[in-house]
């Protein structure tokens, strides 16, 4: 399949060539010439990677690029900018771009950074599970909230793990109480302390009654 990518460039001319070099490359390419279009796209479409001009009519790349990382769409993006100071490139990453390639550029370093950004989003994917709006990075055994990262003690981390790898399915009691045993809190009570704090951030963790908890999926 291929990968499809969001041009948002106002340029014609460059924006042809892009395109041109991406499709030849096996891409797939849609191109908007406003912010709002991209704001359009991106609510109709899920796309592998945004490329993202800065300057462009109405809703600029960094005001679009803040709006979608709040909304929780972590799709990889690179801006393409003729922007040189030190402060824009600053605020690009305080935005939540992956990458900053400034104008005029070589096409063939925007094909090997979209390649390593690719690379990128493959392996986080294969290493993440996600429930609702929940994210758990198995890697890096770490919680999130779309974007934000939930701070969870060593215990807790525990029970998110298992109950992300159980994700529909309910677990015993016993087994939970042996995760806890290894930090020396294998009470009930802690137990149901844990999973009364996992529920206060939002997640949804079912008590199935005489048997043990599970972590609903829908």
């Amino acid at each position: 399949m291929k990968a499809k990518f969001l041009l948002l460039e106002d340029d014609e001319i460059l924006s042809e060539t892009l395109v041109d070099i991406l499709e030849s490359h096996g891409f797939s390419v849609t191109h908007v010439m406003t912010g709002e279009g991209a704001v359009d796209a991106t609510f109709y479409e899920r796309f592998d990677l945004l490329i993202l001009d800065v300057n462009v009519p109405g809703i600029d790349g960094f005001s679009l690029l803040e709006s979608l990382r709040d909304a929780g769409v972590t799709t990889p993006a690179i801006f393409i900018t003729a922007r040189t100071d030190i402060a824009s490139l600053a605020h690009g990453f305080d935005v939540g771009v992956d990458d900053y390639l400034k104008k005029p550029f070589d096409f063939d370093e925007l094909l090997i950074r979209i390649d390593a950004l690719l690379k990128k989003a493959y392996h986080a994917r294969s290493d993440e599970i996600t429930v609702g709006a929940f994210r758990y990075l198995m890697g890096r055994n770490e919680l999130y909230e779309k974007n934000s990262y939930i701070p969870l003690p060593p215990a807790q981390l525990k029970l998110v793990k298992l109950f992300f790898q159980q994700r529909g399915h309910t677990v015993p009691k016993e087994v939970l109480l042996e995760i806890l045993a290894e930090g020396d809190e294998a009470s009930e009570g802690a137990l149901r302390v844990h999973i009364a704090k996992l529920r206060k951030i939002g997640l949804p963790i079912l008590t199935v009654k005489g048997i043990g908890y599970r972590l609903e999926t829908a």
